[in-house]
């Protein structure tokens, strides 16, 4: 009797996980635009990109630097400042998308269409599926004849949120960028180790309190790319 209760007891647990399971399987299946822009990305396992870095963050003074960025699948990224330090805020996972998509730990929903600087572009969130990642959301509006993303928005766990646009020319075969353009609330930006603000003789806690509420944007322009030619892993 008792044997016969645990069997159906187990059987009926067994068709409810089934008829719980079915539905998220298909809720983390990838959208088929997003297929078709990872599999652009797909081309490149490494790049190291050489561009210029303008840097616009009201309480930082910095000029334009030549920059190299360096990238190496599925998310190792670094860039580097000539002459300088980098001035990207912690925690930009989606500075370039390859860093994004290639963690294939993600869920999509599409959010319809959006007219952004005369492009029909589709917009598709990304809900991460492992709680280690350091990101919530990610907003993505892309070309769907072009396979290119345009715009992101990510909100990170403790560094803010960010906006990226994206420009496209030479490289555009290959979904990388010729232009992007970091932006984010400065009251997010975390400085990296060892550098201080200087204010001159204004109160430095009512000058810092006052800017950091205003927006910080980053722009690189890449002049080159030089793509799968192998990045040694104590590059980043």
């Amino acid at each position: 009797m008792h044997s016969k209760k645990l069997k159906n007891i187990l059987l009926f647990c067994t068709l409810l996980a089934c008829n719980v399971s079915m539905p998220m399987q298909t809720m983390a299946q990838t959208d088929p635009l997003i297929e078709k822009v990872a599999q652009k990305l797909a081309q490149v396992n490494d790049y190291v990109a050489e561009g210029v870095m303008k840097t616009d963050v009201s309480f930082i003074k910095a000029s334009l630097g030549k920059v190299k960025v360096y990238f190496k699948k599925p998310n190792l990224l670094k860039v580097k400042k000539e002459g300088g330090i980098s001035l990207l805020p912690r925690g930009g996972v989606s500075l370039t998308i390859n860093t994004l998509l290639n963690t294939k730990q993600y869920t999509t929903i599409p959010a319809g269409t959006q007219v952004l600087n005369g492009k029909n572009l589709t917009v598709i969130k990304l809900i991460p599926t492992d709680d280690n990642l350091d990101w919530v959301i990610s907003t993505l509006w892309i070309d769907p004849v072009e396979a290119l993303v345009y715009k992101t928005a990510t909100t990170t766990k403790e560094n803010g949120s960010y906006e990226i646009n994206m420009q496209y020319g030479e490289y555009a075969k290959q979904g990388l960028a010729s232009k992007i353009i970091f932006s984010f609330n400065t009251k997010d930006y975390k400085l990296p180790n060892g550098i201080t603000l200087e204010f001159g003789d204004e109160d430095p806690a009512a000058k810092q309190k006052s800017l950091k509420n205003k927006k910080g944007t980053i722009e690189i322009t890449y002049a080159k790319y030089t793509i799968n030619k192998g990045i040694p892993n104590n590059i980043f």
